[in-house]
């Protein structure tokens, strides 16, 4: 399987937020948000694998801003690491000022995805090889992540997880 880079898994989701969409606050539903970067995580996982994939998890969500009524959204999605079969997305929510044009980061995410056959079996996705520091950062990141999450479901033995005992012991 030929490696791939995680600009080959990019999805850019671009939206405008309507008033169906929105709180009595009139913001973005949180839910809606969760959607839209389940959506784009998808296409990322997708593009990455060249196979169905399912959502496996949430890892991560940050609802750092809210987002009024009318504003435009733009999702950034692409994978920070591959393992067997799974795919951890980062994703990254900007708002662009109506005005100016100036785009803020909002919020951010990681879901996992696995890619599954016609029956839903998980089969191998390829290896991921990030090229730009912050493509690194996250990708060293995502073990750790990964790891913590095996502990805390039971799945590995602490002292198995050497990416975290790392953290800790110099």
């Amino acid at each position: 399987m030929t490696p791939k880079h995680p600009s080959d898994s990019l999805t850019i989701l671009t939206d405008l937020v309507l008033p169906s969409e929105t709180n009595p606050l009139n913001n973005l539903f949180g839910g809606e948000l969760l959607a839209r970067m389940d959506r784009a995580a998808s296409i990322a996982a997708r593009r990455h694998s060249r196979r169905i994939v399912v959502t496996a998890s949430v890892n991560h969500v940050a609802f750092n801003r809210s987002i009024p009524l009318g504003s435009v959204v733009t999702i950034e999605a692409k994978i920070s690491r591959a393992f067997t079969s799974s795919m951890e997305i980062f994703l990254d929510v900007w708002i662009e000022d109506r005005e100016s044009g100036i785009r803020t980061k909002a919020n951010e995410a990681i879901y996992t995805f696995v890619a599954v056959d016609d029956s839903g079996n998980p089969v191998p996705v390829p290896e991921l090889i990030p090229e730009t520091e912050e493509e690194k950062a996250r990708f060293d990141a995502a073990l750790r992540r990964k790891q913590l999450s095996l502990v805390l479901a039971g799945k590995m033995k602490p002292n198995e997880a050497t990416e975290l005992k790392a953290l800790f012991v110099e």
